[in-house]
This record gives structure tokens, C-alpha cells and sequence, in this order.
């Protein structure tokens, strides 16, 4: 029998034909080189870049890379590296680890988990050499799908784009004198046949009201200041079909003396959701044609088109210029871009679709019921104004392909008359039961009746705003250093009050209403609960931060029973799915009680938290006498984190923190790369902010997008 040649085709020459890029982050020049020579004496052409700090990697993360081997750095961590890559304009490049100090085979699968792509050791050239071309055959595989997807985007958007230009008015002119014009533009000047436009003068069809300015203008634009060539013109010809201000754009033609004059026959009013324009174009074309090509990309068991149009129109937004009033309707968009992290499409002004897709049913639903929060009025911010908001939200099921515009249609209208599914009913019931336990025994000998005091418009506008249920409840996601508590969020809350948000946890005459204030947290302990009840039907392992005021904590006797019912109606499989956190301020004013009832939460089930820690000279006190889990530093400590001499100071604080008490550290307001990637560099455990999620409306996961 003849011998059977068998070749990898990882080992072919594809993968030196294109230059390897490489970023090294390492402190040895001499392991730099060795990867660079196996790699040119292979035949690759290389380009690599060595680095060992952690301010040139993220200068570098702006530049596109096959890979990133990770050896050794001065102020890097593997980890961080992982965290800044996932964050960046390339979340899937590979990072290849080289074999760790200390290193234990059973450890794999850990680095695995955390976003390494391999372990690679240099002490085994051959091995390293082909474990890096596995990696590097990915990395051209994803480069190239992302590459045929953009390709494919392309050729469609020119596609459309030659579909738009026919239902566009366009005309040939030449020396101001019409010499052709397509069905489209004859239509505009209510003129039957081409002949008759043929040799008509422009400015005798066009009739411009500012005749000279339009003269001066159009001299410029046929002596080649194309610059000038987008304008809109009123004009005073009463045959025109569509409302003035035409949009009018002047490009060369073919011939070198002519110009081609292009009108924009759709138009749309801000107060008017849906387009005015002719019936050839009365909805943007073939929006169902990418919403396939966005389900085949992301193929999943089970999809839904979720339909976001406006409930009411913000009368005092077309009181303003045009430009905010297109701004407003943009900024909707970009708004639930922010809040959903799905794929979304422009339907027309005012009316955004999304997809959402899930392994199943339930978990489709829970998606779909957190969505309910957007409900609430919000508010959205145009040109530093803010503006309400009050969003319709509806859904429907897709059963397959969308097979063309007319389909479509009926999708879009199915989702517009569908209501969000919603809890269970018996989970709704029991948390709303529970939120009004029958009386709140308020005894201590320094409050005053709440009647005593005449009552502030805000305080008046906050209990309306409770009684309608409009308090927003915030969540963030904490980023866990340890990857074993990924789906912890941090529960804020605020109401809209005057156009403008109002921070609850900040709010000093809360404090003058401690019955307020008290039924106020129950209702936010009610409503997160039922957003967590929710969510862990996609993650089991989701757990609350609470954010509460004193008050609830002091003067509640039943608090304790309150929170240990809501722990069971939740049905987490966790031992503590709620954390109750309450100002270091609020608690020092009264150690001896504050231990008291925290002891009793932590009997009921409850962990505690203190936030805004470590910035009074009474805080390595406080946390020597409370029996808390966990702590959330204060904002001037987080600032610390700018310079590499505060971070190391910040550090030292937080070493006599621990010290002084095993607790979970978190930083919060990490709202860019520098403070996140510094970060890395204390031990606080849990980091959050802006650069890794911001504060959303419901929960969410940002790594599962």
C-alpha cells in the first residue's frame, strides 16, 4: 500500500502571508526576542511591540492586534489586561499567557474561565509555536468574518443607497438649463412629460424666495465649490407636492460642464411619527432585511422584536429650534442603546425596534419583564436641557425569516398591541403584600410629629411620585477582581423632580420624614426584589446591594421580619441575596444601636454594607464596632486612583481596612480606563462604574452581550 501524506492546514503557509501582529506585555527583552526569532525562522513577517506598563497598553489597545502574549509587568496584571481588552474596540482578541510562576496544571481550566485563551511555555518552542498559531488561526478567522460581515453591510447600504437615489427627484443642468430629469422630479413640479422641462431655466421651476442669495451660491457651486452644493431652498412655486424647505444637494455630472441637482422627496415632521413622503418610500426600506441578517449572524433558539415608540410628545420640545428637535428624537435611540445592549433598528422618528434573543422561553421572558421599568417617564438630555420621556413598550415572538416589508409590517404592528409580559402573579402579590406590614412603630425621643413641620414641595412631589410607583430604581454591576460573584449589582434610586433627578440616598429632607423615608426604602426593597425574583431566571447567582437611609434601619421594629420574608419570597439559592448598605455618617451618629439592629438583620438573613467608608476620622472606629461584610469607599478616595503615588497611598489605607477587619472592598465611580485599569492595583476586591456599566433601569448582564 502507498503511503497516505497528511498535512495540517494550521501548518500551511496562509498565516504567513499576512504580517503578524503582536502585542508582548513583558519585562525580559531576551523572552521578546526568542518569540520573534521562532516566529521569523518559521517564515512569519512579524511586527510585535513590547511593553511592560500598564499606561502604553492602553495607548496601544487604540491599534488593532492578532494577539497578546503576556509574560511579566511592572504595574499590569494579567487580569487587568483581560478586563481593558474586553472593554475595547477588539473584545474577542486572544491573550496568550506564558506559564506563571508557581504554576499547577489544575489551575488550566481557572485561567480558562477568566479569559485566557491559552498557556503557552517557551521552555517548549514547538509547543509554544503551535499553540500560538491556534490562537493566531482564530484571531484571523474572527478578523475575517467581521471583515465579510462589514463587506456584506457595504454592499447592502449601497444597495439601499441606489434604491433611496431612485426615489429621489434628480435633474441634469447645464448652463442653468434643465437638460434631463427622472419621472421622480417631473412628479415634484407636477410636470407630465420630460419634454416639457427639457431647456426650462432652474431658477424659473426652482422660484426661490431669496432669489439673490440662491443666484450667488449657485454661481459658486457650477465654478466647482461643491462644498457649497447642500443647501435647502423655500420656494415660492405652487406646484411643488412636498411642504418647503426643499433639500436640495448640487453634485458633478458626467459631462464637465453639467451639474446634477438632486431633491430629497421625503420629509418628516418631529411631532409626527411616522414619515410623510410618497408612497414609493413611505417607510425606510428593507429594515427587516437587516434584522435577518443580525439573527443569522447571532443565531439563537428563540427571538423577539421589541417595539419602543413614544407614549406622549414633550409639548416644551417644539417650543425649541429645529436642531433640538431632531436631537431629541436621535437621543431615544442612543438612550435605549444604553439600557438594553441589544441590536436596534430606526423604524421611523420616535418608533426604535430591538431584537432580544434567548436559549429559552423563560428566560426570553425574564428579558422582556425587566424592560418594564422603562415605562416609568424619563428623562432625556439634549443640548444640556432635559427633556421627558414616556415610552410605549410592546413585543413580538418571531416565528421564523421575515419574509418581506408587508410581513413585517404586521410583526411591527402585532408588537405595538402586545403589552410586556409581567411577574408571576403569585410572587407579584406576595411582595406587595408584604410592602405594607400594618403599623411602623416610630419611637425615639427626639423625632417631631412629621405635621409639625410644613411640608416641602420636593418632599410633596417625592410622595406622589411614590404613591404612582415613578421612583427609578438604578442598578449597576460590580465587577468582581475574583470572577466568583459576577452578577452582584449595586441598587440606587432617585425621582424626577422639576426636569431634573433627585438622588434619594443624598436627600436631607428625607430626613425630616422618617415615616416617609421608611415606607420609601420598603418600597424600593419590594421593587428590587421583584427585579431580582426576575432575574434569576437567567442567572441563579444574582444578588442586591440595597442602598437604604437610617431611618428604616432605627425606627423600623419589624424591619428584620420584613427583609427575612422578602429573602424567602425571592426564592434565590443563594444564603444572602440582599445586601443592605447604609452611610458610614448616618451609622456613627449612634454606634451602640446601629450594632444592635445589625445584629438582628444578619439573624434574619441579611448582610450588611456601609458606603461612602473611610474618609472621617471616625471611620477605623466604626469598623472595629460593626459586625459588617462589606464596605464601599468614598468618593475622594476613588479620586486617589488619578496618580500612581495616591494609588499607593489608597492602598495603604485600605491594608489597615483589612487589617482591622476581613470585609469585601468596593470602588465605585470608576467612570474611565485610568481609574478602572488603577484599580487593579488596590485590594478592593469589587470594582464599578461608567467604563464597565452605568447605572441602568433594570438588570442586566454586560458581559452577555
Amino acid at each position: 500500500m502507498g503511503s497516505i501524506e497528511v498535512r495540517n492546514p494550521l501548518l500551511s503557509k496562509k498565516l504567513k502571508r499576512t504580517e503578524t501582529r503582536l502585542l508582548i506585555i513583558d519585562d525580559n527583552q531576551i523572552r521578546f526576542n526568542q518569540i520573534l526569532d521562532l516566529l521569523t525562522s518559521s517564515g512569519h513577517v512579524v511586527h510585535a511591540t513590547l511593553l511592560d506598563d500598564l499606561q502604553n497598553f492602553e495607548k496601544q489597545l487604540h491599534q488593532n492586534w492578532d494577539l497578546v502574549i503576556f509574560g511579566r509587568a511592572y504595574d499590569l496584571k494579567y487580569e487587568q489586561a483581560l478586563s481593558l481588552i474586553q472593554l475595547s474596540n477588539q473584545p474577542n482578541l486572544p491573550i496568550l499567557l506564558l506559564k506563571p510562576e508557581n504554576y499547577q496544571a489544575d489551575q488550566y481550566a481557572g485561567y480558562i474561565r477568566k479569559g485566557v485563551y491559552d498557556i503557552l511555555n517557551l521552555d517548549y518552542p514547538d509547543r509554544f509555536y503551535i499553540g500560538l498559531l491556534r490562537a493566531l488561526s482564530l484571531s484571523r478567522l474572527l478578523l475575517a468574518q467581521q471583515h465579510l460581515m462589514d463587506e456584506l453591510e457595504s454592499a447592502h447600504t449601497h444597495a439601499q443607497s441606489l434604491v433611496h437615489d431612485s426615489n429621489k427627484a434628480i435633474a441634469l443642468i447645464q448652463e442653468g438649463i434643465h437638460i434631463h430629469a427622472n419621472p421622480e422630479y417631473l412628479q415634484l413640479f407636477g410636470i407630465k412629460n420630460e419634454e416639457d422641462i427639457v431647456g426650462l431655466p432652474l431658477l424659473d421651476l426652482l422660484q426661490p424666495k431669496d432669489l439673490n442669495d440662491f443666484k450667488l451660491r449657485f454661481k459658486k457651486i457650477t465654478q466647482g465649490q461643491f462644498d457649497l452644493g447642500r443647501l435647502e431652498v423655500t420656494t415660492l412655486n405652487d406646484h411643488v407636492s412636498i411642504p418647503n424647505p426643499l433639500k436640495i444637494e448640487f453634485l458633478p455630472a458626467t459631462d464637465e460642464d453639467a451639474l446634477q441637482i438632486t431633491i430629497d422627496i421625503e420629509t418628516s415632521e418631529p411631532g409626527n411619527i411616522t414619515s410623510v413622503a410618497t408612497e414609493k418610500s413611505i417607510q425606510k426600506p428593507n429594515i427587516y432585511q437587516q434584522i435577518n441578517r443580525t439573527i443569522t449572524k447571532q443565531p439563537s433558539h428563540i427571538n423577539a422584536l421589541v417595539l419602543f415608540s413614544l407614549a406622549a410628545f414633550p409639548e416644551n420640545i417644539f417650543e425649541t429650534n429645529w436642531v433640538t428637535s431632531k436631537n431629541y428624537f436621535s437621543q431615544i435611540k442612543e438612550f435605549l442603546k444604553e439600557q438594553t445592549h441589544v441590536p436596534l433598528f430606526k423604524v421611523s422618528p420616535g418608533i426604535v425596534t430591538g431584537l432580544f434573543q434567548a436559549e429559552s422561553q423563560a428566560k426570553l421572558e425574564s428579558k422582556l419583564i425587566g424592560l418594564s421599568s422603562l415605562t416609568k417617564p424619563q428623562l432625556l438630555t439634549v443640548n444640556q436641557s432635559s427633556y421627558p420621556l414616556n415610552l410605549r413598550i410592546g413585543y413580538v415572538i418571531l416565528d421564523g425569516e421575515i419574509r418581506d416589508e408587508s410581513h413585517f409590517e404586521q410583526f411591527v404592528s402585532s408588537a405595538y398591541n402586545t403589552a410586556l409580559p409581567q411577574n408571576a402573579p403569585t410572587a407579584e402579590l406576595e411582595l406587595k403584600t408584604h410592602l405594607d406590614i400594618p403599623t411602623l412603630e416610630l419611637h425615639h425621643p427626639e423625632m417631631k410629629p412629621s405635621n409639625s413641620l410644613p411640608e416641602s414641595s420636593l418632599i410633596k412631589a417625592l410622595e406622589q411620585s411614590l404613591d404612582r410607583g415613578e421612583i427609578h430604581l438604578k442598578y449597576q454591576q460590580l465587577y468582581d477582581k475574583q470572577d466568583a460573584n459576577l452578577y452582584t449589582y449595586e441598587v440606587t434610586s432617585g425621582f424626577i423632580f422639576e426636569n431634573s433627578w433627585k438622588d434619594l440616598s443624598s436627600l436631607r429632607e428625607l430626613a425630616e420624614d422618617p415615616e416617609l423615608s421608611i415606607k420609601l426604602d420598603r418600597w424600593i426593597l419590594v421593587e428590587s426584589c421583584k427585579q431580582l425574583h426576575n432575574f434569576i431566571t437567567q442567572y441563579p447567582e444574582a444578588k442586591l446591594i440595597v442602598n437604604l437611609n437610617k431611618e428604616v434601619l432605627f425606627h423600623d421594629r419589624t424591619f428584620p421580619e420584613f427583609i427575612s420574608k422578602l429573602i424567602t419570597i425571592v426564592r434565590s439559592k443563594l444564603t444572602h441575596p440582599l445586601i443592605l448598605q447604609f452611610s458610614e455618617e448616618d451609622l456613627t451618629q449612634n454606634i451602640s444601636d446601629a450594632q444592635k439592629h445589625i445584629t438582628q438583620l444578619r439573624q434574619f438573613g441579611a448582610e450588611v454594607s456601609l458606603r461612602d467608608f473611610g474618609n472621617s476620622i471616625y471611620s477605623e472606629s466604626a469598623l472595629r464596632q460593626l459586625d459588617i461584610n462589606g464596605l464601599t469607599l468614598h468618593h475622594t478616595l476613588t479620586t486617589m486612583l488619578n496618580t500612581e503615588q495616591s494609588t499607593q497611598e489608597l492602598q495603604e489605607k485600605i491594608k489597615i481596612f483589612h487589617e482591622i477587619k476581613p470585609v469585601e472592598i468596593m470602588l465605585r465611580e470608576l467612570n474611565d480606563m485610568t481609574l478602572f485599569a488603577n484599580a487593579w492595583n488596590v485590594d478592593a476586591r469589587f470594582i464599578q462604574g461608567d467604563y464597565f456599566q452605568k447605572k441602568l433601569d433594570h438588570l442586566i448582564d454586560v458581559q452577555d452581550q
